[in-house]
């Protein structure tokens, strides 16, 4: 693996798991008094997230890599 391939490998575990933490972190049926963020700053984070990982994935070569 080479030094950009292992980055972008790295990268793309960490853009997941970020991912993964934005998406539970979404509130569900609380009162907007409850809330600790705002739900359309929670959404802007996915879109970016999801936007970075994508363009990680075309770096990489692939499509749909399970990790």
């Amino acid at each position: 693996m080479t030094d950009e391939s292992a980055f972008l490998h790295q990268l793309e575990t960490t853009v997941q798991a970020e991912l993964t933490e934005a998406e539970a972190g979404r509130p569900v049926d609380q009162p907007i008094d409850e809330w600790v963020f705002d739900p359309a700053d929670a959404q802007r984070e996915e879109a970016g997230l999801r936007s970075l990982l994508g363009a990680v994935e075309a770096l990489e070569g692939g499509g749909d890599h399970a990790g």
